[in-house]
């Protein structure tokens, strides 16, 4: 009697697909799909929006290989944008809001700063215009980090490139003069991007990576329906977020409804609604103009 009212409980080891025929090589399958209908990505995967799942590192990660992650909210707005833009500043064809420094200050904020960004090296600017850049190179064996970074940056014979410079010549002039960062200048010396030979060897590392059109990994960010939600959500599009994600445990809701078609109206980005269980929850929210429901 008691083993008639133990229900069967399976794991993934308990399961086995049986192979079958197949007309096509697994190198040959396409599994991309669209998450809305501008955003594609490569691979049906999204990581979810919780505070012990998703933040910068996975998000970077995952869009990688061709998914995407939506950054939780279970931290200030502030912080929350900051996850998004390290996302964002993590690797591009051509970085065209490259982290950047004042030759006046320390040498301690530009390490900060690459930490920060995981990067190894920064432009030096003054009002926009290129004077130097700062590698891991000029600060190897710099003790003292409290000299300007105009004391230890590269100022003489900058290699730079032209707005307009395609990714092929690029590596052409990296590879020439074997240097790692190349910036770009408009006539005037003005920094307009930057294109580093990490970002053109990850290119060819992660073929198949979620990017948007500048070339930047894709990555979501998750708002409530709380009195910051709008705020919170012009801090993530200001970071470079491309579609944000209503994360509420009842999506079929009128405060959902009603800051779904705010966020809409007022960003126009793509976004992401629930989450909900039933037909009529769905059809309320594709209604009042979500982009995907969950």
């Amino acid at each position: 009697m008691i083993q008639q009212k133990i229900p069967i409980g399976l794991t993934f080891d308990d399961v086995l697909l049986v192979p079958a025929k197949s007309d096509i090589l697994p190198m040959d399958a396409d599994i991309s799909t669209s998450l809305t209908k501008k955003i594609k990505i490569n691979i049906p995967l999204l990581s979810a929006a919780m505070d012990t799942v998703t933040e910068s590192d996975l998000a970077i990660s995952i869009a990688r290989e061709g998914g995407i992650g939506i950054i939780h909210r279970a931290m200030s707005a502030q912080r929350q944008a900051s996850e998004v833009d390290r996302v964002k500043k993590s690797e591009s064809g051509m970085i065209i809001d490259p982290v950047t420094i004042s030759p006046d200050e320390p040498i301690s904020e530009a390490m900060a700063l690459m930490e920060k960004y995981k990067i190894s090296g920064v432009p030096v600017t003054v009002k926009g215009k290129l004077v130097g850049i700062l590698t891991n190179r000029d600060l190897k064996f710099e003790t003292r980090l409290n000299r300007k970074v105009s004391d230890v940056m590269t100022k003489k014979n900058l290699i730079t490139a032209s707005a307009g410079t395609d990714l092929e010549r690029a590596k052409e002039i990296l590879h020439k003069y074997k240097i790692e960062k190349l910036p770009i200048v408009d006539r005037d010396f003005n920094l307009k991007g930057l294109i580093t030979i990490k970002d053109i060897e990850k290119r060819r590392k992660y073929p198949h990576s979620c990017k948007d059109k500048l070339g930047r990994l894709r990555v979501g960010g998750a708002i409530g329906v709380g009195e910051d939600a709008i705020f919170r959500a012009s801090l993530l599009v200001k970071a470079g977020v491309d579609v944000i994600a209503i994360d509420t445990a009842h999506g079929h809701a009128k405060s959902v409804i009603e800051v779904l078609k705010k966020v809409k109206k007022k960003f126009g980005i793509e976004v992401i609604a629930g989450n909900v269980g039933t037909q009529e929850g769905t059809l309320d929210l594709i209604k009042a103009g979500a982009d995907a429901v969950k």
